[in-house]
Protein backbone atom coordinates (compact mmCIF):
# COMPACT_ATOMS: atom_id res chain seq x y z
CA UNK A 1 0.00 0.00 0.00
CA UNK A 2 1.61 3.58 -1.17
CA UNK A 3 1.06 6.35 0.75
CA UNK A 4 0.41 9.87 -1.27
CA UNK A 5 2.12 12.68 0.19
CA UNK A 6 -0.36 15.83 -0.19
CA UNK A 7 0.31 18.82 -2.18
CA UNK A 8 1.58 21.41 0.22
CA UNK A 9 1.70 23.95 -3.01
CA UNK A 10 -2.47 23.71 -2.34
CA UNK A 11 -3.27 27.36 -1.64
CA UNK A 12 -6.17 26.51 0.16
CA UNK A 13 -4.62 24.26 2.14
CA UNK A 14 -1.40 27.03 2.93
CA UNK A 15 -3.89 29.20 3.99
CA UNK A 16 -5.54 27.24 6.85
CA UNK A 17 -1.81 26.16 8.40
CA UNK A 18 -1.49 30.05 8.30
CA UNK A 19 -4.11 30.94 10.42
CA UNK A 20 -3.77 28.32 12.12
CA UNK A 21 -0.10 29.19 13.38
CA UNK A 22 -1.42 32.82 13.91
CA UNK A 23 -3.88 31.96 16.28
CA UNK A 24 -1.62 29.77 17.95
CA UNK A 25 1.16 32.46 18.37
CA UNK A 26 -1.78 34.52 19.63
CA UNK A 27 -2.18 31.90 22.73
CA UNK A 28 1.27 32.33 23.67
CA UNK A 29 1.70 36.00 23.65
CA UNK A 30 -1.63 36.09 25.50
CA UNK A 31 -0.49 33.43 28.12
CA UNK A 32 2.74 34.55 29.01
CA UNK A 33 1.36 38.21 30.51
CA UNK A 34 -1.59 36.39 32.38
CA UNK A 35 0.91 34.05 34.12
CA UNK A 36 2.73 36.65 34.86
CA UNK A 37 0.08 38.07 36.83
CA UNK A 38 -0.93 34.87 38.43
CA UNK A 39 2.16 33.55 39.39
CA UNK A 40 4.64 35.83 39.16
CA UNK A 41 6.07 34.18 42.55
CA UNK A 42 7.01 31.50 40.42
CA UNK A 43 8.45 33.29 37.77
CA UNK A 44 10.85 35.05 40.27
CA UNK A 45 11.81 31.49 41.70
CA UNK A 46 12.98 30.53 38.42
CA UNK A 47 14.42 33.51 37.24
CA UNK A 48 15.70 35.05 40.64
CA UNK A 49 19.09 34.56 41.71
CA UNK A 50 19.65 32.48 44.62
CA UNK A 51 19.98 33.92 47.81
CA UNK A 52 22.53 33.37 50.51
CA UNK A 53 22.10 33.02 54.36
CA UNK A 54 24.18 34.94 55.88
CA UNK A 55 25.13 34.49 59.79
CA UNK A 56 25.43 37.71 62.24
CA UNK A 57 28.11 37.95 64.38
CA UNK A 58 27.76 35.90 67.49
CA UNK A 59 28.55 39.14 69.64
CA UNK A 60 26.53 41.81 67.67
CA UNK A 61 23.22 39.24 68.31
CA UNK A 62 23.80 39.29 72.06
CA UNK A 63 24.47 43.29 72.01
CA UNK A 64 21.05 43.96 70.02
CA UNK A 65 19.64 41.58 72.51
CA UNK A 66 20.95 43.42 75.57
CA UNK A 67 19.86 46.24 74.31
CA UNK A 68 16.13 45.93 73.82
CA UNK A 69 15.92 43.99 76.90
CA UNK A 70 17.80 47.16 79.01
CA UNK A 71 17.17 50.25 76.65
CA UNK A 72 13.49 49.34 74.64
CA UNK A 73 12.25 46.72 77.36
CA UNK A 74 10.83 44.70 74.69
CA UNK A 75 12.15 41.23 76.57
CA UNK A 76 10.23 39.18 73.74
CA UNK A 77 12.23 40.61 70.98
CA UNK A 78 15.27 39.93 73.54
CA UNK A 79 14.64 36.69 73.92
CA UNK A 80 14.67 36.11 70.05
CA UNK A 81 18.28 37.57 69.90
CA UNK A 82 19.81 35.52 72.46
CA UNK A 83 17.95 32.46 70.64
CA UNK A 84 19.11 33.16 67.30
CA UNK A 85 22.99 33.35 68.93
CA UNK A 86 22.09 30.11 70.04
CA UNK A 87 21.10 28.74 66.69
CA UNK A 88 23.75 30.31 64.84
CA UNK A 89 26.62 30.02 66.80
CA UNK A 90 25.28 26.86 69.43
CA UNK A 91 29.10 26.05 70.68
CA UNK A 92 30.08 29.46 70.99
CA UNK A 93 30.71 30.86 74.51
CA UNK A 94 28.44 33.29 73.51
CA UNK A 95 25.31 30.76 73.15
CA UNK A 96 26.44 30.06 76.43
CA UNK A 97 25.73 33.40 78.02
CA UNK A 98 22.52 33.82 75.92
CA UNK A 99 20.96 30.98 76.96
CA UNK A 100 21.15 32.28 80.21
CA UNK A 101 20.30 35.52 79.38
CA UNK A 102 17.19 34.11 77.56
CA UNK A 103 16.48 32.27 80.62
CA UNK A 104 16.19 35.38 82.19
CA UNK A 105 14.60 37.90 79.84
CA UNK A 106 11.92 35.07 80.53
CA UNK A 107 11.41 35.16 83.72
CA UNK A 108 11.41 39.17 83.89
CA UNK A 109 8.30 39.22 81.02
CA UNK A 110 6.78 36.41 83.35
CA UNK A 111 7.07 33.80 80.77
CA UNK A 112 8.02 31.11 83.56
CA UNK A 113 7.22 27.98 81.81
CA UNK A 114 9.73 29.61 79.35
CA UNK A 115 12.51 30.03 81.91
CA UNK A 116 12.39 27.21 83.59
CA UNK A 117 13.03 25.52 80.32
CA UNK A 118 15.76 27.51 79.53
CA UNK A 119 17.34 27.46 82.59
CA UNK A 120 17.26 23.76 82.76
CA UNK A 121 18.77 23.37 79.60
CA UNK A 122 21.81 25.73 80.78
CA UNK A 123 22.12 23.65 84.11
CA UNK A 124 21.93 20.41 81.70
CA UNK A 125 24.86 21.56 79.68
CA UNK A 126 26.60 23.96 81.53
CA UNK A 127 26.40 22.33 85.10
CA UNK A 128 29.96 23.54 85.76
CA UNK A 129 29.33 27.24 85.06
CA UNK A 130 30.27 29.76 87.51
CA UNK A 131 26.15 30.78 86.42
CA UNK A 132 24.43 27.36 87.04
CA UNK A 133 23.90 28.62 90.42
CA UNK A 134 21.69 31.04 89.43
CA UNK A 135 19.99 29.26 86.50
CA UNK A 136 18.89 26.83 89.37
CA UNK A 137 17.68 29.73 91.29
CA UNK A 138 15.75 31.15 88.46
CA UNK A 139 13.88 27.68 88.17
CA UNK A 140 12.91 27.95 91.58
CA UNK A 141 12.14 31.46 91.51
CA UNK A 142 9.43 30.84 88.53
CA UNK A 143 7.85 28.34 90.50
CA UNK A 144 7.70 30.71 93.90
CA UNK A 145 6.32 33.20 91.67
CA UNK A 146 3.14 31.26 90.57
CA UNK A 147 2.32 30.13 94.33
CA UNK A 148 -1.22 30.24 94.25
CA UNK A 149 -3.88 31.53 97.17
CA UNK A 150 -4.20 29.47 99.81
CA UNK A 151 -7.46 28.69 98.75
CA UNK A 152 -6.21 26.79 95.80
CA UNK A 153 -3.98 23.39 95.21
CA UNK A 154 -0.49 23.69 96.76
CA UNK A 155 1.01 21.57 94.45
CA UNK A 156 3.04 24.59 92.79
CA UNK A 157 4.06 25.56 96.43
CA UNK A 158 5.34 22.44 97.14
CA UNK A 159 7.33 21.98 93.50
CA UNK A 160 8.07 25.85 94.37
CA UNK A 161 10.33 24.34 97.60
CA UNK A 162 11.76 21.40 96.36
CA UNK A 163 13.41 23.32 93.25
CA UNK A 164 14.58 25.91 96.37
CA UNK A 165 16.10 23.61 98.22
CA UNK A 166 17.77 22.13 95.18
CA UNK A 167 19.73 25.01 95.11
CA UNK A 168 20.84 24.95 98.53
CA UNK A 169 21.81 21.67 98.17
CA UNK A 170 23.85 22.18 95.18
CA UNK A 171 25.05 25.73 95.53
CA UNK A 172 25.06 26.16 99.48
CA UNK A 173 27.86 28.90 99.60
CA UNK A 174 26.27 30.92 96.89
CA UNK A 175 24.69 34.59 97.39
CA UNK A 176 21.01 32.54 95.77
CA UNK A 177 21.27 29.74 98.89
CA UNK A 178 20.23 32.60 101.22
CA UNK A 179 18.04 34.05 99.69
CA UNK A 180 16.38 30.33 98.85
CA UNK A 181 16.29 30.38 102.49
CA UNK A 182 14.27 33.00 102.79
CA UNK A 183 11.80 31.70 100.38
CA UNK A 184 10.91 28.48 101.61
CA UNK A 185 10.17 30.38 104.74
CA UNK A 186 7.53 32.10 102.71
CA UNK A 187 6.08 29.12 100.57
CA UNK A 188 6.47 26.66 104.27
CA UNK A 189 4.17 29.62 105.54
CA UNK A 190 1.64 29.56 102.74
CA UNK A 191 1.38 25.95 103.21
CA UNK A 192 0.75 26.22 106.84
CA UNK A 193 -1.99 28.66 106.02
CA UNK A 194 -3.30 26.10 103.70
CA UNK A 195 -3.83 23.50 106.50
CA UNK A 196 -5.28 26.28 108.65
CA UNK A 197 -8.03 27.46 106.00
CA UNK A 198 -9.23 24.01 106.10
CA UNK A 199 -9.12 23.44 109.80
CA UNK A 200 -10.67 26.25 110.12
CA UNK A 201 -13.66 24.84 107.40
CA UNK A 202 -13.91 21.66 109.69
CA UNK A 203 -14.59 23.59 113.06
CA UNK A 204 -17.20 25.78 111.09
CA UNK A 205 -18.71 22.42 110.74
CA UNK A 206 -18.14 21.31 113.75
CA UNK A 207 -16.02 18.03 112.71
CA UNK A 208 -13.49 18.76 115.16
CA UNK A 209 -11.43 15.50 114.86
CA UNK A 210 -10.86 16.39 111.19
CA UNK A 211 -9.99 19.90 112.13
CA UNK A 212 -7.44 18.82 114.76
CA UNK A 213 -5.80 16.49 112.10
CA UNK A 214 -5.34 19.83 110.27
CA UNK A 215 -4.19 21.89 112.95
CA UNK A 216 -1.60 19.02 114.18
CA UNK A 217 0.11 19.01 110.43
CA UNK A 218 0.91 23.17 111.32
CA UNK A 219 2.07 22.18 114.90
CA UNK A 220 4.45 18.98 113.73
CA UNK A 221 5.44 19.92 110.43
CA UNK A 222 5.60 24.01 110.33
CA UNK A 223 6.22 25.64 113.44
CA UNK A 224 8.37 28.54 112.58
CA UNK A 225 5.59 29.45 110.95
CA UNK A 226 3.54 32.58 111.40
CA UNK A 227 0.25 29.99 111.74
CA UNK A 228 1.68 28.05 114.69
CA UNK A 229 0.38 30.02 117.70
CA UNK A 230 -3.11 30.04 115.91
CA UNK A 231 -2.76 26.77 115.38
CA UNK A 232 -1.92 25.60 119.60
CA UNK A 233 -5.27 28.12 120.46
CA UNK A 234 -7.57 26.06 117.60
CA UNK A 235 -6.54 22.59 119.47
CA UNK A 236 -7.04 24.41 122.52
CA UNK A 237 -10.87 24.84 121.09
CA UNK A 238 -11.37 21.33 119.62
CA UNK A 239 -10.14 19.57 122.18
CA UNK A 240 -12.46 21.04 124.39
CA UNK A 241 -15.33 20.87 122.29
CA UNK A 242 -14.80 16.71 122.31
CA UNK A 243 -13.98 16.35 126.29
CA UNK A 244 -10.23 15.82 126.04
CA UNK A 245 -9.36 18.33 128.50
CA UNK A 246 -6.03 16.88 128.96
CA UNK A 247 -4.75 17.46 126.08
CA UNK A 248 -6.48 20.59 125.82
CA UNK A 249 -4.57 21.87 128.65
CA UNK A 250 -1.75 21.28 126.63
CA UNK A 251 -2.14 22.60 123.85
CA UNK A 252 -2.82 25.86 126.07
CA UNK A 253 0.34 25.44 127.87
CA UNK A 254 2.58 25.04 125.07
CA UNK A 255 1.41 28.34 123.48
CA UNK A 256 1.97 30.19 126.56
CA UNK A 257 5.44 29.02 127.35
CA UNK A 258 6.40 29.69 123.40
CA UNK A 259 4.03 32.88 122.56
CA UNK A 260 3.11 34.61 126.37
CA UNK A 261 2.36 37.67 124.31
CA UNK A 262 0.45 36.11 122.04
CA UNK A 263 -3.20 37.26 121.62
CA UNK A 264 -4.27 33.53 120.87
CA UNK A 265 -2.60 32.73 123.87
CA UNK A 266 -5.10 34.98 125.80
CA UNK A 267 -7.88 33.75 124.01
CA UNK A 268 -6.89 29.44 124.83
CA UNK A 269 -6.14 30.30 128.34
CA UNK A 270 -9.37 32.11 128.93
CA UNK A 271 -11.19 29.04 126.98
CA UNK A 272 -9.57 26.34 130.19
CA UNK A 273 -10.21 28.52 132.54
CA UNK A 274 -13.70 28.62 131.81
CA UNK A 275 -13.84 24.94 132.18
CA UNK A 276 -12.36 25.30 135.67
CA UNK A 277 -8.96 24.09 134.70
CA UNK A 278 -5.34 25.81 134.06
CA UNK A 279 -3.17 25.55 130.92
CA UNK A 280 -0.85 22.22 132.09
CA UNK A 281 1.73 20.27 129.39
CA UNK A 282 1.54 16.56 129.44
CA UNK A 283 5.12 15.64 129.13
CA UNK A 284 4.09 12.63 127.03
CA UNK A 285 1.49 14.87 124.89
CA UNK A 286 2.80 14.58 121.08
CA UNK A 287 2.67 18.54 121.42
CA UNK A 288 4.88 18.88 123.79
CA UNK A 289 7.08 15.92 121.79
CA UNK A 290 6.81 17.94 118.84
CA UNK A 291 8.10 21.37 120.34
CA UNK A 292 11.05 19.54 122.18
CA UNK A 293 12.26 18.24 118.78
CA UNK A 294 12.82 21.18 117.43
CA UNK A 295 14.23 23.73 120.24
CA UNK A 296 10.96 24.95 121.57
CA UNK A 297 9.50 24.61 125.05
Amino acid sequence: MTLELRNTSDPSLMSRIGRQARLAFGLIVLTVPLSGCGTGAIWDKYFAKEETFVDEPADKLYNEGLYLMNKKGDRKSAMKKFEEVDRQHPYSEWARKSLLMSAYAAYENGDYDECISSANRYVALHPGSPDAAYAQYLIAASNFDQIPDVSRDQGRTEKSIAALEEVIRKYPTSEYATSAKRKIEAARDQLAGKEMTVGRWYMDKKDYTAAINRFKVVVTQYQTTRHVEEALARLTEAYMAIGIVGEAQTAAAVLGHNFPDSRWYKDAYSLVKSGGLEPTANKDSWMTRAFKKVGLG
